[in-house]
């Protein structure tokens, strides 16, 4: 079924709220509500993607669509500085792990 335009804009500002809550998550560190986060978000944008035939907002509706973006791209920015040295640590730790098993088979350790 297709969605109205005003139902487009809905799902644009629960992602927005969705986002805010995935910013909140990646601050406390909280990785496992952070990733049960995004499948949310992910699902709306599902929605909206296999949502065709919906002609292009406009007016007041594409002004909340465009503010509703911007706001997801700032949280997403702030969610990036967050995750990215978490990911780090994470690819250094699993790198070490892998080298230790390789020195240990290597000289039967």
């Amino acid at each position: 079924m297709m969605m109205t335009q005003q139902e487009v804009v809905t799902v644009y500002e629960t992602m927005v709220g969705i986002t805010d809550q995935m910013l909140h998550a990646a601050t406390a560190s909280d990785w496992d509500r952070l990733v049960e986060l995004e499948q949310e978000c992910a699902a709306c944008a599902r929605r909206l993607r296999d949502n065709e035939g919906v002609p292009a907002l406009a007016g007041q509706e594409r002004v909340r669509k465009v503010n509703a973006i911007r706001k997801m791209l700032d949280a997403d920015r702030q969610i990036r500085d967050l995750t990215t040295p978490w990911m780090a640590r994470l690819s250094a730790l699993i790198g070490n792990t892998a080298t230790e098993r390789r020195v240990a088979r290597a000289y039967g350790v």
